[in-house]
């Protein structure tokens, strides 16, 4: 059993930067694939970005590619979503992902854990 719990969201202008992490509990987080989706009101939630287990593939939406970049430190159990050039489009509750067994997240398919969420939102 894996909790993942968010950090890092907040209010920003258009054009600047946050950083959300997404701290895992739990034994063997170096094997579970980790992603990052979002749901803005109204809408439903989709994808944003994904790293294997040892962190040797990454994939990004099209619309945030070139501005964010996802991370992970396995010796402290951390995924991180660095969030550049924000957008007010960019306005949503982000939520953490994990699958074990070496499982890749993906842009579709089941997700065994999901965190709370955190709220990012972006002021034009």
């Amino acid at each position: 059993q894996v909790q993942l719990v968010e950090s890092g969201g907040g209010l920003v202008q258009a054009g600047g930067s946050l950083r959300l992490s997404c701290a895992a509990s739990g034994r063997s987080f170096s094997s579970y694939g980790v992603g990052w989706f979002r749901q803005a009101p109204g809408k439903e939630r989709e994808f944003v970005a994904s790293i294997t287990w040892n962190g040797g593939s990454t994939a990004y939406a099209d619309s945030v590619k070139g501005r964010f970049t996802i991370s992970r430190d396995n010796a402290k159990n951390t995924v991180y979503l660095q969030m550049n050039s924000l957008k007010p489009e960019d306005t949503a509750v982000y939520y953490c992902a994990a699958n074990g067994g070496f499982r890749a997240v993906g842009s579709s398919g089941v997700i065994q854990y999901w965190g709370q969420g955190t709220q990012v939102t972006v002021s034009s």
